[in-house]
């Protein structure tokens, strides 16, 4: 917790090991840090939504308005908002500087997946189930929704001679059959790239709402995309069982020499079990995008690849219970993914020996005894009435709890004036795991009089009852 006692060199080492912390608050489905990663926002399978600071490991601040399972969590780029999507059918843009709800906006389906413009948190993209994406505009009184295509971008006949009829219908069939499971910004927010559940990637202008490249990169449903951290990086997950990553081009030069039909996605890298052939819960980039890390699908396990030799490096053994959504802290090796069955929040970090001689400036650490020279008045003692004196009018000084103080190197130069939670004094504490049992996977309820003792690792901290929330699926 405290940086200044950790070694500098232990921190040099670019990915987790251990399994070091769990949190708990509800049984979370899935996990997001903000940009500067002094935050992680949990979403609950009661639609209930928890703010934890990473340097207390406390609950920060809850947030309350969905009744159903949280979808999907986005922030925005200062880290005072954040939007939620939920099987509720509806976002919320939530101001975490007091907890009010900025704006709520239902649709006429439920959300895959709903993420902030980078530069804009009045403008967010939502996918929808079976029906077509949106973008949202949240800016003025009335709520504004742009559809957004799914149907991708033929590349037209050489020769410049018409497509035959009968071929052309039946092409436009198949492109009605495209259904958009995933929407994500470019680093810039000028474009959007949707994955189709044809396998397909779409790039579409932000502005005009219109697709101007297609490109197909598997033939199984696009469940995930992420971008790293410098924006030029694409990471997809798919139903085929392999994670891409893609070299993306440099959008913001389209119009400057650079046409659409200039634009090629790369696939730099396919990442996959051959042996077993496991399929891949949820994927994501290490905070330098050097790293690419996966959870399995009925298997307890995290496997950490390495882009540089596209070879796997570590394989992170935890809990014995598979595991979900998975994220990377922004700025340090430390990876948080949540269990399917019990919802706990489960940290890997590097464990590293302390520097003692931090806790003050005077104290140095040596590798073998040395002879001390004790001062005159060092071992004196005191009368007891100077002494009680003394902590009487250190009682009288009031214990400052409010005012945050974040360590420099936790928040980048260019987000130096980063938006900090206030501290709440009266947040309520976590569920009591004491008076929730688990009945079956994914199905929990309250401890009734009748209820005997159950083994501990079998409860979960939902609140009420809530069922179908064992696996996160989106088919």
């Amino acid at each position: 917790m405290n940086l200044s006692l950790v070694d500098p060199f232990i921190l040099a080492q670019d990915y987790p090991d251990t399994l070091t912390e769990k949190l708990r608050s509800g049984h979370a489905t899935c996990l997001r840090f903000n940009h500067t990663g002094d935050y992680l926002a949990s979403g609950r399978v009661d639609g209930t939504v928890v703010i934890f600071d990473i340097e207390t490991n406390g609950v920060a601040r809850k947030l309350q308005g969905h009744t159903r399972q949280i979808q999907s969590l986005s922030w925005s780029r200062d880290g005072r908002y954040l939007l939620t999507s939920s099987q509720d059918w509806k976002c919320i843009l939530w101001d975490l500087k007091d907890g009010s709800r900025v704006r709520t906006v239902r649709f006429e389906a439920p959300v895959y997946i709903a993420e902030l413009h980078p530069f804009n948190h009045l403008l967010f993209v939502a996918s929808l189930f079976e029906d077509q994406p949106v973008l949202v505009d949240i800016s003025s009184s009335k709520t504004m929704k742009r559809i957004i295509p799914s149907a991708p971008i033929r590349a037209q006949p050489t020769g410049g001679s018409d497509m035959d009829p009968a071929a052309a219908a039946k092409q436009a069939a198949q492109d009605a059959k495209h259904s958009t499971c995933v929407t994500i910004f470019t680093a810039f927010g000028n474009h959007i790239i949707a994955g189709t559940s044809k396998g397909w990637i779409n790039i579409i202008e932000t502005e005009t709402c219109k697709t101007i490249h297609s490109t197909r990169l598997c033939n199984g449903v696009v469940i995930l995309a992420r971008l790293a951290n410098n924006g030029r990086d694409l990471l997809i997950n798919s139903s085929d069982r392999v994670i891409r990553t893609v070299l993306m081009p440099d959008l913001s030069q389209l119009g400057v020499g650079f046409e659409p039909s200039a634009i090629k996605l790369q696939v730099e890298h396919k990442f996959q079990d051959v042996v077993n052939r496991l399929s891949w819960n949820h994927v994501t980039f290490s905070s330098t995008g050097e790293f690419v890390t996966a959870t399995t699908f009925m298997n307890p396990d995290i496997y950490v690849w390495e882009r540089s030799h596209g070879s796997l490096v570590k394989i992170l053994e935890g809990p014995r219970e598979e595991l979900g959504v998975v994220e990377w802290h922004p700025s340090r090796p430390m990876v948080v993914a949540c269990g399917l069955e019990s919802g706990c929040i489960y940290i890997w970090s590097i464990i590293s020996p302390q520097k003692w001689s931090a806790l003050a400036p005077d104290f140095g650490e040596v590798e073998e005894n040395v002879e001390y020279v004790e001062r005159e008045d060092e071992f004196d003692v005191h009368p007891a009435d100077q002494v009680h004196q003394r902590r009487l009018d250190l009682e009288d000084e009031e214990p400052d709890v409010v005012t945050l103080d974040r360590a420099e190197n936790m928040i980048d130069s260019h987000q130096s004036g980063a938006f900090s939670v206030p501290v709440l004094l009266d947040v309520s504490d976590s569920e009591s795991e004491e008076e929730i049992i688990a009945v079956g996977p994914g199905t929990m309820r309250r401890r009734g009089s009748g209820d005997g003792d159950t083994d501990k690792d079998s409860k979960s901290g939902v609140n009420g009852v809530t069922r179908g929330a064992g696996r996160n699926r989106r088919r």
